[in-house]
């Protein structure tokens, strides 16, 4: 069982952080912020997938000024990401913003700073204390060098530097990322920050790649820090639609047993004897279980001969035959269906499934 560090709680909106919350998964919008529309379409999207806090880009006035439209049609908290400009960040919480990212050190200097703080007290907004390999402050970087697996002095350095500056102006209510592309570095720099400090942090690795090597490279880094109690939120960044970053980070804290949300998609690797499209299925199959809540494991499997047994332990599942497929529950065969009604049978009888659940809640 794993056991978590212990943090300090912040609250994002109503979304707990530390303090033994669990583990909020969080993505963000790639559509232009001042983009009303398709911005909350993009949110309602991740949402359903199960998004629990989204993040937008401010990096002009007219995004921070599309902060109030947003809110007021998203169920969600919003974190208003801000570069340089202390007249963003003020201006994103005045629209709304429940939490803001920024790297005080480059904001413009201690009165911008200090402006940026009275805002996030006078609104009760938490400040994210981010700090990329790239943006570490030049004498440090001469100090300590570049991050590094075997030395990531600097990045640690940089964002609890950035954090006493908060503290001074009497603000404490603070998250730190310390985010990296390396995935050793990554593992290295937040092992020894979460032996400094008792914020909670938030876990990521920045410009991963795409679905693959961005879900290899997240899963390595941010798998074995949460193996050792270390995380509190998290973001999986892929060049990728974002809801695919929600489905990576719920797969990878259900992998881990710290959370489960919704079903667990269990589906064969295909073989010699699949006489089906089971990618296809699969892939619609999983499409429709990120919108479930229910804890149930559902099998997609290619073969009618093995598929049941290999599958025993699901509640659910289908598996496909030539022109004739079966629907298999707990490994007994329930009922044959003609291969073009696999997708239709099954996904009728998880909605019947989850509304047994939500009747015996």
């Amino acid at each position: 069982m794993i056991m978590r560090k212990t943090t300090r709680q912040i609250h994002v909106g109503p979304v707990a952080i530390g303090g033994g919350a669990p583990i909020a998964v969080q993505s963000m919008t790639n559509t232009m912020t001042d983009d009303v529309e398709a911005t909350v379409r993009q949110i309602h999207e991740l949402e359903q997938a199960g998004c629990e806090i989204i993040r937008v880009a401010v990096p002009d006035t007219a995004a921070a000024c599309a902060i109030t439209a947003i809110r007021e049609q998203i169920a969600i908290p919003l974190i208003a990401d801000i570069h340089f400009d202390a007249r963003l960040a003020v201006a994103a919480m005045e629209h709304g913003a429940q939490g803001i990212r920024i790297n005080p050190g480059n904001l413009g200097g201690p009165a911008k700073l200090a402006r940026v703080v009275d805002a996030a007290r006078l609104h009760q907004v938490p400040i994210r204390v981010g700090v990329n390999s790239g943006s570490i402050e030049k004498a440090l970087l001469a100090r300590y060098g570049y991050p590094t697996p075997e030395r990531p002095d600097a990045l640690i350095e940089s964002a609890l530097n950035n954090v006493r500056l908060l503290e001074e102006r009497g603000f404490c209510d603070i998250k730190i990322s310390i985010k990296s592309s390396d995935v050793l570095t990554t593992i290295a720099g937040y092992r020894l920050l979460s032996g400094r400090t008792d914020y909670p942090l938030h876990l990521g690795v920045t410009e991963a790649g795409g679905l693959i090597a961005g879900t290899v490279k997240s899963s390595v880094a941010l798998g074995i820090l949460l193996a050792e109690g270390i995380g509190d939120t998290l973001r999986i960044s892929l060049t990728r639609d974002p809801v695919e970053e929600l489905r990576v980070g719920f797969e990878l804290l259900r992998a881990l047993r710290i959370r489960e949300r919704g079903p667990e998609l269990i589906s064969c690797p295909t073989c010699g004897r699949t006489r089906i499209d089971l990618f296809t299925l699969a892939e619609q199959v999983e499409r429709y279980l990120q919108t479930m809540r229910s804890p149930l494991k559902v099998a997609v499997m290619g073969c009618v001969v093995n598929g049941p047994g290999e599958a025993r332990e699901a509640d659910i599942g289908v598996a496909g035959g030539h022109g004739v497929g079966i629907l298999f529950k707990k490994g007994k065969i329930y009922r044959k269906v003609v291969e073009a009604d696999l997708l239709p049978v099954l996904l009728e009888e998880l909605k019947k499934l989850e509304a047994e659940r939500n009747a015996d809640a």
